[in-house]
Formats: structure tokens, C-alpha cells, sequence
């Protein structure tokens, strides 16, 4: 039977838009470091010949192919380009203790000399750009680039850190409350009232011993939140205001959010925890059962423009 071409994945399910967009992109970028140079930054090396110089200053001895396989040079070319090294008295190299059939390389002190310069340019050059954005700015640069380098790195671990609330949270969790529920379930402008009234109570008057806020932040950028407060009923805590990022989703997070006010709460004495969702969120509701609540009512509303069912789950020490 005669095999039928088909055209590449890639080709029939992303628009050709988007893909000239991601080559203007790989085009500026590669202009704007100067890569295509040969050159780089008025030196004598190629950029290629500086990335391996730089492996070498990162770990003092390598085999080659463990040069290789983190620049994902081509084996030929990188043996080249060694013996070129060796032979200007850049490199050493010496049998490796641990096989003998591989050599360990190391700059020499002439190798580590020559490449002093292009490291102080290239942070001269970066810092240079980045001097030239406000400091909102280079934090949304810092963000997007660790973005690209998670999505497209196969298999990237992608690691986030929980801290407390800097300035510009509040605004934030309130601002992102309201896009990302406008967006995902058509919540209107009394939803973005609720979740500000909750924000300014306890911006305005938390107890840091019985109340917590903790912001989730993942390649420079905020992408999940949750509070713990006290609750009207006494010797009680309620989570209110979870959120996970589309950016973050699939790490985790809200569980470890989740399991944060729980060991929180604990820790200040309270009896039990609290909280008030909707069933339309799915997930959110999830991670509430796994971490030990019970669904104890629920109820039929008219809230923010949509017909809702509000449920209300809690959880006992």
C-alpha cells in the first residue's frame, strides 16, 4: 500500500501567522545579540567558540561530550574546534580518572584570560539593556523569558516559590481575579467588587498571627494567591481568594496553597477550616477534597450576571 505524505503536525494545526510571528521574533533577537556576527562582541571568537569558552569557566574540567551535549553541538565540528583551542594553548587536556578512553578539558591560564573580556562585555551589553527599562519593565522581560525557556525546553522542571505579599499584590490579586473569571466563566463587575472588599479588609486590618496571605511567583511573575482569615464563627479559619494562573496550572500549585493555610491554621490553633466556592470550579473543588473537606451545603444563586450553585466546604481538626 503506498504511503500517503502528511503534511508536519506543526503545518496543519498552528497558523501560518503564528509561525512568522515565532521567526520575526528568532530574527530580531538574533540581531539584536549580535549573533550572526562573526565577531562576537569584537572579539576574535565566533559566538559558538565563546559558549564553549564559557562551559568552561562553569566547570573547570569537562569531557567533551559533556561540552557537547549542553551547547548541542554536532561531534565533528566541536572536535574541530577543540584541536583549534588546543593548538593556540587555550585548553588542556588530560585522561579522565574515571575512563580512560575520555579526555577532561580545562582552560589554560591564557584560555581563561582571553575569555575575561567578552564576559565582562556580555554583562556590560545586558546590563546595558536592561538599564534601560523601568524596573516593572525588566521584571516582564525576566518573566517572558523564563516563560519561552519553560514551554519550550522538553521536560524543563518548572519551579515556583511561595512568599508574602510585596507591594502591588493586592492590586494584582484583584486585577487577575476579575480577567481571569470574566474570561473563563463570565463573571461581571460585581465579582471584581467582592474579591476588592476582601482584599482592602485585610490589607487594612489582618492579624499576622491568625491571618496569612501567600503569593505563588514563577519566572519573576505572580501566578497564584490564596488568603487564610478568621472566620465570623469563632475558633475558625476560611480560605478565600485561590487562584492558580493558566501559566502555573498543572504544577501542583493549588493544592500546596491550599495545604499552606491548613498547616497555618493548625499551627495558630484554630479548630477547623472553612470556605465558599462554586461547583462550575471544577478543579479548585478537587484539590479541596483531597485535602480532607467535606461538601456540607449547597445552594442555587443569581451572582455576578450567571446562574451559579454556591457550595460551602469545611474541614475539622
Amino acid at each position: 500500500m503506498a504511503r500517503i505524505a502528511r503534511e508536519p503536525i506543526a503545518q496543519k494545526s498552528i497558523g501560518q501567522k503564528s509561525i512568522g510571528d515565532v521567526r520575526r521574533f528568532n530574527r530580531f533577537y538574533t540581531r539584536h545579540l549580535g549573533v550572526l556576527q562573526n565577531d562576537w562582541l569584537d572579539s576574535r571568537f565566533s559566538l559558538t567558540e565563546a559558549r564553549v569558552l564559557y562551559e568552561l569557566t562553569r566547570q573547570p574540567r569537562m569531557t567533551a561530550t559533556a561540552i557537547g551535549a549542553a551547547l548541542g553541538l554536532d561531534a565533528g565540528y566541536l572536535s574541530r574546534l577543540l584541536c583549534d583551542f588546543e593548538n593556540k594553548a587555550l585548553i588542556e587536556r588530560r585522561p579522565s580518572p574515571e575512563d580512560a578512553r575520555q579526555s577532561l578539558v580545562a582552560l589554560t591560564g591564557k584560555g581563561r584570560k582571553a575569555f575575561a573580556p567578552l564576559e565582562r562585555k556580555s554583562q556590560q551589553q545586558v546590563g546595558a539593556d536592561l538599564g534601560r527599562l523601568a524596573a516593572s519593565d525588566r521584571l516582564r522581560l525576566i518573566a517572558a523569558m523564563g516563560t519561552i525557556t519553560n514551554l519550550l525546553e522538553a521536560g524543563a522542571e518548572r519551579r515556583y516559590t511561595l512568599r508574602a505579599p510585596r507591594r502591588g499584590d493586592f492590586g494584582w490579586i484583584v486585577s487577575r481575579h476579575a480577567e481571569l473569571y470574566a474570561q473563563e466563566y463570565g463573571w461581571t463587575e460585581p465579582f471584581e467588587g467582592l474579591c476588592a472588599q476582601i482584599v482592602a479588609d485585610y490589607a487594612n486590618a489582618n492579624d499576622p498571627k491568625k491571618e496569612r496571605c501567600w503569593i505563588a511567583e514563577l519566572d519573576g511573575a505572580n501566578v497564584g494567591c490564596v488568603m487564610l482569615v478568621k472566620d465570623k464563627k469563632p475558633g475558625i479559619a476560611r480560605i478565600r481568594l485561590l487562584l492558580v494562573d493558566p501559566a502555573a496550572r498543572g504544577l501542583g500549585l493549588g493544592a500546596r496553597l491550599v495545604d499552606e493555610c491548613v498547616r497555618f491554621s493548625r499551627k495558630a490553633g484554630y479548630r477547623g477550616v472553612t470556605l465558599w466556592t462554586h461547583r462550575v470550579l471544577s478543579a479548585a473543588r478537587h484539590v479541596y477534597e483531597k485535602a480532607g473537606f467535606t461538601l456540607t451545603a449547597s445552594e442555587k444563586r443569581k451572582s455576578w450576571s450567571q446562574d451559579v450553585v454556591a457550595e460551602f466546604w469545611d474541614l475539622k481538626f
